[in-house]
């Protein structure tokens, strides 16, 4: 099931984690290795990615933590 545009969720895949669309490819692995420093280039080529799939992680990760509280409490 498409949850936002190129990422869906299967609970048969990678334990129902949100994924690039098409692929096994989860949103978090894609976020890992560019928090690692890779580049944009080097996880389309790891992965099988296009351009487009990997912006469409980021995008959907800003999205969730736009729309999400935070999950700590206010600090005084």
């Amino acid at each position: 099931m498409e949850i936002f545009p190129g990422i869906s969720i299967d609970p048969n895949v990678r334990f129902g984690k949100p994924c690039i669309k098409g692929t096994r490819v989860d949103v978090a692995t894609v976020l890992d290795n560019l928090g690692a420093g890779e580049s944009c280039e080097t996880i389309q080529a790891e992965y099988g990615l296009t351009r487009e799939q990997v912006l469409d992680a980021i995008r959907y990760a800003a999205h969730v933590t736009h729309h999400l509280p935070p999950a700590v409490g206010r600090v005084t």
